[in-house]
């Protein structure tokens, strides 16, 4: 029997001036999109020309998303943090490690 991973929410400060962005992006028009990293820029279009002499020199599409909006569950939480999913959830495995 496999175990059920304990997640819990993760919350992180950015204590920066300039907002931070996760970069994805494809090569092709029927590729699936990837992460490829993260830039600091105050607005949407300086991120993606950050991401774009960093990252994306080549790259068909790129998606900028605001780090603020994405919210990060992690395994490795504490032990009195609320998880993210109760125990008693059920949550489906696809595969055994």
């Amino acid at each position: 029997m496999v175990e059920k991973a304990r997640r819990a929410k993760v919350e992180e400060s950015r204590p920066d001036a300039d907002p931070a962005w996760e970069i994805l992006a494809r090569d092709e028009a029927d590729d699936p999109p990837r992460y490829v990293g993260t830039v600091r820029a105050a607005d949407a279009e300086a991120a993606h020309e950050e991401a774009t002499r960093l990252f994306c020199w080549y790259a068909h599409e790129v998606w900028v998303c605001p780090a603020r909006e994405i919210r990060k569950f992690s395994a490795d939480a504490e032990e009195e943090t609320e998880l993210a999913v109760p125990e008693s959830g059920t949550e489906g495995r696809t595969h055994e490690l």
